[in-house]
């Protein structure tokens, strides 16, 4: 796209030699308008990358909380279960005395 850009830029400045008061004028408006639609069409770019790189990110923390949500219960959940076999150890050891 640049190159497209700069060859038309670099035709329109050969031919400004050639041409008269207005027409350069015209030329040179012309040019203008080009150079204003590249930066509206990368501002535009720059515009969409970072609002997918922001949902992104979004996404990432959202699914790092679901992981550290499903490691907090299976922590707890193994807790549970050690209570318990501790407690039913403790009442084998009384039953055998």
């Amino acid at each position: 796209m640049r190159k497209i850009i700069l060859a038309s830029m670099a035709a329109a400045a050969f031919s400004l030699a050639a041409c008269s008061e207005k027409a350069q004028q015209e030329t040179s408006e012309a040019g203008d308008a080009i150079a204003a639609d590249a930066a509206s069409a990368g501002d535009a770019v720059a515009d969409g990358a970072a609002d997918a790189a922001d949902a992104t990110a979004d996404a990432a923390k959202d699914a790092g909380n679901a992981v550290e949500g499903t490691v907090n219960a299976a922590g707890d959940a193994a807790a549970a279960a050690g209570d318990k076999i501790q407690e039913e150890t403790k009442k084998a050891e009384a039953n055998d005395k």
